[in-house]
Order: structure tokens, then sequence, then C-alpha cells
């Protein structure tokens, strides 16, 4: 393997960061949204009332809007897989390709084939089956996620597949293990309902809005419920997968969970750090204090992690280093036997080059033994399987912060839309104002624990993202980073001009 540019490396981490952040701007909404419009057109359909209608058009015209421009960044996004990860597509291709593949065939196609009923339909098809449609889109656009999140979660766990030696390819050897992983299920079911859950922030705050503009009242306030009902139970959803993947980390991704428990040396009956300030001096292996402020709950992370009281959870140190005790090998010992792996594969294909089927059999055997640590092999230190820590440990806790505060969000203008008393509860509107946007940073923020705390791994434990690049000159990786830069940010500024136009306008006979 020739030298790695590490300029081009972080250049093209940065694109692929920018893309996907700004794609995700916009995916929450559509995957949400599309549920919303279903649940007020089914109010129409069932009660026959033309304000529920109008509600539903209204919002249906703003879900439309954030469609149209969000589509644009998912393209671009999975461009970048050819373009700049050419190593990676390569490599993983056949097992990566086949979930987007099918999102485009199946999940896209429902979804595009009832848009145009959605949006067109209402007077040139039956109520119900412009309901139907209307229903297939949100289930097609969540479906679209799925298998996202499915390829998504196959690179944080990798599994239903084996190391093909003579072309140097992961391939599927079990599509069901793939779809069915436990990480990409906890991927799936997080990531689906917290975009419930700003979704239903979205409605909420500009539904805060119109009452403190005493404008489209009784839309504001028909709205707030039932996307009150929607986002306090996809809160609750939410906090409960959020601890399955916690639970889901610890045995799949131990060095994840360590980062953003901010947890550097392991320990029997650890507590959860529920709020922190990090030593920024602090560094594996050294003995400084890991916080300058904490305020901890004692002995809850072994429950979280191990569903055990009093269990071991091993920390950053432990991972990097080793522990004996609790048979946790060193990533030094790992690098061994990724180099290992490296040189008999080498063996292995100048062997078959040579057409010497004996040294080629020996080869490929002793590769097998260490075949697993292949991807350690490419690392230049231990310390390098280190994630961003403090990254990583607030993101985390910037996240679970802002979670419980849209749940107590919810109860609150479910109570006073309850007590039919919400239109004249200034504060809770005024509170409700900034809500969407703190959602945005809420889910942005799960994706930066989710992708920064399994770094250094393009696929967790096999490649680094070091080697996963496309060999090409960082200009043109900078180049495009500055174009999409601009082109992106003018998308967004489209959307939002758009959509505050259309908010200003107001639903249709109401």
């Amino acid at each position: 393997m020739g030298e790695i540019d590490l300029v081009m490396v972080n250049w093209a981490r940065a694109q692929f960061a920018l893309t996907a952040m700004y794609h995700w701007i916009f995916v929450p909404l559509t995957l949400g949204l599309s549920f919303l419009c279903a649940f007020f057109e089914t109010l129409y359909v069932r009660t026959g009332k033309d304000e529920w209608k109008s509600i539903t058009k209204f919002w249906m015209t703003l879900f439309g809007i954030n469609f149209a421009i969000g589509v644009a960044t998912g393209i671009i996004l999975e461009f970048e897989f050819g373009t700049n990860w050419s190593n990676y597509s390569w490599m993983v291709g056949d097992i990566f390709g086949a979930p987007l593949a099918i999102e485009g065939i199946v999940a896209f196609f429902l979804e595009a084939t009832f848009f145009a009923v959605m949006f067109f339909g209402w007077d040139r098809v039956s109520k119900r089956f412009h309901l139907f449609s209307t229903w297939m889109v949100a289930v097609g656009s969540n479906l679209s996620a799925l298998w996202i999140l499915v390829a998504n979660g196959w690179m944080q766990y990798p599994v239903g597949m084996a190391f093909n030696p003579d072309n140097a390819r992961f391939e599927m050897q079990n599509f069901w293990e793939v779809l069915f992983s436990p990480v990409a299920i906890s991927k799936f079911t997080h990531a689906t309902s917290s975009s419930f859950m700003v979704s239903a922030l979205f409605v909420i705050t500009i539904s805060s809005w119109y009452l403190l503009r005493k404008r489209h009242v009784d839309l504001a306030r028909k709205s707030i419920l039932v996307a009150s009902v929607f986002g306090l139970i996809s809160t609750v959803y939410v906090a409960f997968n959020g601890d399955e993947s916690a639970y889901t980390n610890a045995s799949t991704q131990p060095m994840k969970l360590a980062a953003y428990e901010g947890l550097w040396d392991g320990e029997e009956n650890a507590a959860i750090v529920a709020f922190g300030i990090l030593n920024p001096d602090k560094k594996p292996g050294d003995k400084l204090e890991p916080f300058t402020t904490e305020v901890t709950i004692p002995g809850l992370l072994g429950l979280l992690a191990n569903r055990e009281f009093g269990s071991f959870v091993p920390g950053i140190n432990d991972l990097v280093y080793g522990n004996q005790e609790h048979g946790i090998m060193s990533v030094a010992d790992k690098m061994v036997k990724g180099k290992e792996a490296i040189a008999d594969l080498t063996a292995y294909k100048q062997a078959k080059k040579k057409m010497d089927d004996v040294a080629a059999a020996a080869a490929l055997e002793k590769f097998k033994v260490n075949q697993d640590y292949l991807g350690y092999g490419y690392l230049e230190k231990p310390e390098d399987t280190v994630p961003p820590v403090a990254m990583t440990f607030y993101a985390f806790h910037i996240m679970v912060f802002l979670g419980v505060l849209f749940g107590l969000i919810f109860i609150l203008n479910l109570r006073y839309s309850l007590k039919g008393t919400l239109a004249q509860t200034t504060w809770l509107q005024l509170l409700g104002l900034p809500m969407f946007f703190l959602g945005l940073i809420a889910s942005q923020a799960g994706w930066v624990v989710a992708e920064l705390g399994r770094q250094p791994w393009a696929i967790e434990g096999l490649l680094p993202v070091n080697v996963a690049t496309t060999n090409i000159a960082a200009g043109n990786v900078q180049t495009t980073f500055f174009m999409f830069l601009i082109i992106f940010t003018l998308l967004l500024v489209a959307e939002v001009s758009i959509m505050l136009k259309q908010i200003s306008i107001g639903p249709e006979d109401m």
C-alpha cells in the first residue's frame, strides 16, 4: 500500500460530514412530518370536517418543500462513496450496495409512486384512496431510512459477510443477518423515532408562533394537540431505544460507549456522569483526573451496559492497553496480529500469481488465523483507536439533556391543550418558538455520537478511514468541499425562504 495522504483523508471526511449534516437537516422532517400529515388526513376522513383537510394540506405543503430540497443532498451523499471513498466502495460494495439498491428500487419507488397522488389527487381520487396514498408516502419515506440505516448499521457492526482474499473484498453471506443485526435495528428505531420527535417540535414551533400572533388559532391548537401526543410517544420510545442502543454499544462498540460516558478506567459499579466538564489535558494512559467538574449517578453504568448492577464496564485505557483480568486484548497485540494478517495475505497473492498452490494454501491458512484483526494492521499506534472523546462526550450529553426538555414541552402542551387554555398560555408559546431548532441540534448531536464515536473505523475493526479513501489529490476534494458548502447553503436558504413565505401565507380556508 502506498503512502496515505492524510490531508486528503481529512478533507474527504470533512466533505462527507458537511454533506451528511446538511442532509440530516431535511431528513427528520421528511420522516416525521409524513406521518403527521397522515394522522391529520385520517382525522379529516373519519370526521368529514373540512378544517382537518385544510390543516392536512397546510402541513403537507411544508412537507413537500422540505422533501424536494432534501433529495438533492441525499443523492450527492451517495455519489461521494465513489468519488472520495472508492477503496471503501470496492471492498464492501457487495454488502453496502445491496441495502442502498433496495432503498432505491423498493422504498423510493413506493414513495415516488404515491407522492403525486398525495399532492395533486385531492379532487381526482376518492378520499380513502388519497388517504391510502398519504400513508404510503409516509411508509415509503421511512422504508428508505430503513435500508440506509441498515447499511450504516453494518459499518458499525459488520456481520453476515466473509472476506474474499482473492479480490480483497468483503462479500455478503447472509442478507438476513445484515438486515436484522441488533445495531441496524437500534439505528433504525432510534433515528426514526427521534425524527418523529423533531417533526412534532416543528409543528409546535410554527403553531406557537401563530398563537402568539393570534392567527390561525384553530389550526394551531389542533396541530399542537396532535403533535404533542405524537411527540410524547416518540420521546418515550427514543428514551427506550436509546437505552437499548447503549446496551448494544457495550458489546459491539465498547470504545464508543466509554467515550460518550467519559470513562477512562474500567470500573465495577461505575457511575453515569449526568453532567461533567472534561479535563482538556487528559490523554490515554496518563494519571490525570478525567473531569474538572462532574455530577454522577452512582452504580448505573453497569446496569446500562450489561443489565447488571456492579458489573465491570471497560474504560478507554482498558480497551487501548488491555486488561488481562477481564480478558481484554490490547490494541498493540491486535496490531501485531493485523500486520501478520496483511503479510500472510500478501504472501497468498504472490503465491497465487506464481501458481504455487501449496504455498498459497499455507499462507491462506495463516491469514485466516488473524483475519479478524486485519484492520488493526493499518494503524500506526494503539492510541489511534481512541475517538475524539470531548466532542463525543459533550454531543451525547447535549442530546440527552435536550431529549428530557422535549418530553417536558410535549407534556405541558398536551396538558394545556386538554384544559382548553393553550391559546392563553403565552409563556408556553414563547417556550415553543425555539424548540424545532433545539430539536435539530439534538438530532445532529446524535449523529456526531454515532459517527465520531466509531473513529478511526470506516468499518468497525476491519477498515480504518485512512485506508478507505480514493487516491486523488487533496486539492480536488478541497474544491468540491467549498462548492458543496455554497450549494448546500443556498439550498438551505431557499428552503427557509420558501417555508417562511408559506408559513406567512398560512393555511387555505381557515
